[in-house]
């Protein structure tokens, strides 16, 4: 790792650029003054004193009060723990703030509107919270055992517990299996079906839609749009709807 990428990761967790730049300089020296740790990390020495002070407060850094003074960091062991703590502390803060200020799920997304997703993890967080506000009926479609994740499955297993219809479309006659001690439906689609779908597929009370795509971005696995409450979720459903009960007649027995 060169100087410049070691700045950017210590940026990155939360460091100021000076502070950054100041305590890579001091793991090169060990220890040093201002002026030094000014040549190595190119710091106006008037702005070292006061980083170096922060890393200091921070718990990162130690200061012999010599003439010239002196800083040396402490173990990496140390900077590591110091920092991770911080950051543990900075995100539950920040996302205790923004549990404050969340408007709950329920009261929104009925609004007919139509929203996408980027990433799996988030929209398989959105799966399972779609499947635990269902009503009634639940259809979800997994291609693959892959896109059926342990939230997902929690999700599905738990509403079905509580009394919902719970059906699971796949390829796979491996989740046959791993359903059968559950309430669930399970359909497995022969492969030259019309009842394939690209990706992922949800369907909840016939009302709400969400269906994903694999992409071919570097950057992003999977997209989604889902909708609640809107004539094309209802229109959505009904394809959905459609497309499975004809690949179940064209499943033989």
């Amino acid at each position: 790792m060169s100087t410049q990428d070691a700045v950017t990761a210590l940026k990155r967790l939360g460091l100021p650029n000076y502070q950054a730049r100041i305590f890579v300089a001091l793991q090169q020296l060990g220890a040093g003054t201002a002026q030094e740790i000014s040549e190595v990390s190119d710091v106006p020495r008037s702005q070292v004193y006061g980083a170096a002070d922060d890393l200091v407060e921070r718990g990162l850094v130690e200061v012999t009060e010599s003439s010239p003074k002196q800083y040396r960091p402490v173990s990496l062991a140390a900077a590591r723990e110091q920092l991770t703590d911080r950051l543990e502390r900075e995100r539950e803060r920040a996302f205790d703030n923004l549990a404050e200020l969340r408007t709950a799920p329920s009261e929104r997304g009925e609004d007919g509107a139509v929203s996408t997703l980027r990433g799996s993890q988030p929209i398989d967080e959105r799966i399972a919270d779609l499947i635990q506000s269902a009503d009634s009926r639940v259809v979800f479609v997994a291609p693959a055992g892959s896109f059926l994740s342990g939230r997902i499955e929690t999700a599905l297993r738990d509403r079905a517990a509580r009394g919902a219809f719970v059906t699971i479309v796949t390829a796979e006659e491996s989740e046959l299996e791993r359903f059968d001690d559950s309430p669930i439906t399970v359909i497995v689609m022969g492969e030259d079906n019309p009842a394939d779908f690209a990706g992922r597929a949800l369907m909840v009370d016939d009302r709400t839609v969400l269906l994903s795509v694999q992409t071919d971005d570097d950057t992003v696995d999977e997209e989604a749009m889902w909708t609640a409450g809107s004539s094309i979720g209802r229109i959505l459903a009904q394809f959905m709807q459609s497309g499975i009960e004809s690949g179940r007649r064209r499943t033989p027995d």
